[in-house]
């Protein structure tokens, strides 16, 4: 059997839902608010959405969120082989139902671990024009789409220690297959926007690929409470997770998002975290949006945390 290693496809989520209309919308959620589970864990974490404050998106395989009017962007996942890309305009098409925005991140890989190129192979391939097809076809349909469309390419790509085949290679070479990539999106969609995504960390300034390939900026910020107390002695909070990749990217005058967001601890770490990440603070003049994961983690963290889970709703657990 194949071993599929990242996020739902395309098709198990959005394409669905558009599918299976109320049903699948029978199992989304309410209002939106605070609820305990048995023992007093927190049963619904998704965050509160402050008016005004920063506008809220969010990856929703589950339909967490499709009953949620207050919803701006609606976030997807896929690779660039292995996917049904006729789950595309299903996707536009609940989006326009919905009234939000799409925000496409195109991962350059196979979601099939054992198909995957090396690092190597794969810059390789793509500085040589061999990909060039699966983004034309990628970005030909995003062409057609009614939505409002955000496309995000290889993101975290200045991590040496991330997972991704394209993390840690050489920053010309990055910029290169970048703005190959984004120049087709320019020919194909010519209305979609582009973000570019580093993870947040020292370094991704020499990943820039230059003011014309870039609409927004998104980062990523995630808050596991068991990490902190590891990692860093204590528990953190949204703006000590936020502070170092804001302070990086804002030089470049750029609309900045949290382009992926979770967070997952006790009672206390929750109710802070759900409190805090839509407020519109003055200390960050450039964020706009925040989009939340909602989904569990397909890697292990380090100190043998297994995977969070970042999902909003709690209902199988207990804390």
């Amino acid at each position: 059997m194949k071993s599929i290693d990242r996020r739902q496809f395309i098709g198990a989520g959005i394409a669905t839902a558009a599918v299976a209309g109320a049903c699948h919308f029978a199992l989304a959620q309410g209002a939106a608010g605070t609820s305990a589970a048995p023992g007093g864990a927190i049963k619904d974490k998704r965050p509160t959405i402050h008016a005004p404050g920063l506008k809220f998106g969010a990856y929703d395989p589950h339909g967490d969120f499709a009953q949620q009017t207050n919803v701006t962007t609606e976030a997807l996942f896929m690779p660039w082989e292995d996917v049904d890309l006729s789950s595309l305009p299903a996707a536009d098409a609940y989006a326009v139902q919905h009234g939000r925005n799409l925000l496409v991140t195109v991962e350059p890989w196979s979601w099939d671990q054992d198909f995957r190129l090396t690092s190597g192979e794969l810059q390789s391939k793509v500085l040589d024009g061999s990909y060039d097809r699966n983004m034309h076809e990628i970005s030909r349909l995003i062409g057609q789409m009614k939505s409002a469309v955000i496309v995000r390419w290889a993101q975290e790509m200045e991590d040496r220690e991330s997972r991704f085949s394209w993390a840690g290679w050489q920053p010309d070479a990055y910029i290169t297959a970048y703005r190959r990539m984004m120049d087709i999106v320019k020919k194909e969609a010519p209305n979609a926007q582009l973000m570019w995504s580093p993870k947040g960390v020292p370094g991704l300034k020499d990943y820039f690929p230059g003011n014309d390939y870039v609409d927004y900026v998104g980062l990523s910020v995630f808050g596991l409470e068991a990490f902190d107390k590891i990692a860093h002695g204590a528990p953190r909070t949204f703006k000590d997770n936020l502070d170092q990749g804001y302070g990086l990217v804002e030089e470049f005058s750029k609309p900045v998002w949290v382009a992926e967001l979770g967070y997952e601890g006790g009672d206390t770490y929750l109710t802070t975290w759900m409190d805090d990440v839509t407020r519109d603070r003055e200390e960050y003049p450039l964020l706009e949006e925040v989009v939340y994961f909602n989904d569990r983690e397909v890697h292990p963290w380090p100190y043998n945390l297994g995977r969070p889970d970042w999902r909003v709703i709690r209902s199988d657990r207990t804390g």
